[in-house]
């Protein structure tokens, strides 16, 4: 460490442990005004959520540090009144009235089928099955410019309860504010930092979120080690896919089409590294139907070491144009 406390020394290697299925707020985004039940079985973001997660075979969860409760920012309520919100600890005490507000502008009163109580970061670390890795999304408005003294204090808290409670669980940080996502970069350098971007499918007044092109620069700069992809951005530019391989990014995605098994197979052949899903279960085990992850030991998954298993281990190879095909289709899919 620098006497300021940064560490400006160069990133460690990393690699995703071959490809990655990673739960999207644990077992899935909530949306409430969807008429799929599976957008409401388990309260996002939740230890209940975490847990259920962990029973199928993925690598990491994917969580919200700095989120938004009833319209407030977590960072703008004590502990107290933010534990205050939705079901309590104690059976005899009612919480306050959890309310959502839709992209759509609908404001809806936030029930589940499975609910839970809001939980702290050090909850998280000290409750959920200790192999499930976090990757930690540090959220921050996308209106605000941040002073940089604010930033450090914010993600100097988060990394204090990482330090104190992660032990060996892996953990990922990635974030949408480029100035955060270099800052964490910059505060340790124990942990891959990832920078989310839309890749052009919102815009932004900051160019630095607008394209894959502007997150490789982002990461050079702030010498991160991957991008999360919106998934529909990766699939409009696809060449964008060998740029961020020669710079020596891992690549991730997140979005809608990641809950379709073909979309997550066409990334597996495509060398993307690893999806962020909300429905779990199913691609979870799409994913083991259709390629083969590295198994632990105890994992029914067969041994690389096995002959008998060598077919079943080896990515599926495609002609260049077989895959343009392939992307000519999805590209077909993403604007319907």
């Amino acid at each position: 460490m620098s006497p300021s406390g940064l560490d400006l020394s160069e990133p460690k290697p990393f690699k995703m442990p071959g490809f990655s299925v990673i739960g999207h707020r644990g077992n899935g985004m909530n949306v409430l005004q969807s008429s799929d039940r599976r957008t409401r079985g388990f309260k996002e973001n939740s230890i209940l959520s975490f847990n259920s997660a962990a029973k199928f075979p993925i690598d990491f969860i994917e969580f919200d540090v700095q989120g938004i409760v009833n319209e407030s920012r977590v960072t703008d309520l004590s502990l107290s009144e933010f534990l205050l919100y939705g079901p309590q600890k104690e059976a005899e005490k009612t919480g306050k009235t959890l309310m959502r507000k839709s992209k759509e502008g609908q404001v809806l009163k936030w029930e589940v089928d499975s609910d839970d109580p809001l939980c702290t970061l050090q909850e998280a670390f000290e409750r959920v099955e200790h192999s499930l890795g976090f990757n930690i999304e540090l959220k921050f408005d996308n209106q605000v410019v941040y002073e940089r003294e604010f930033l450090v204090h914010v993600l100097r808290t988060v990394l204090q309860v990482v330090f104190d409670y992660a032990q060996d669980r892996p953990v990922i940080f990635s974030s949408f504010q480029p100035d955060a996502a270099q800052l964490v970069r910059e505060l340790q350098n124990t942990y891959p930092v990832f920078f989310l971007t839309n890749a052009g499918n919102q815009m932004f007044k900051d160019e630095r979120r607008n394209s894959l092109e502007e997150a490789i620069k982002v990461c050079l700069e702030g010498k991160l080690q991957g991008i999360v992809s919106e998934v529909k951005g990766v699939f409009r530019n696809p060449s964008a896919i060998a740029k961020i391989k020669e710079s020596n990014l891992s690549l991730l995605t997140y979005g809608k089409l990641n809950n379709v098994g073909e979309a997550v197979y066409m990334q597996y052949v495509m060398g993307i590294e690893g999806v962020i899903v909300d429905f779990v279960e199913e691609i979870s085990e799409s994913v083991t139907l259709m390629m083969i992850r590295p198994p632990s030991p105890s994992s029914p998954l067969p041994s690389p070491d096995l002959k008998d298993n060598v077919a079943a281990i080896t990515r599926p190879e495609f002609s260049q144009k077989e895959i343009d095909f392939l992307l000519k289709f999805l590209s077909q899919l993403i604007q319907h």
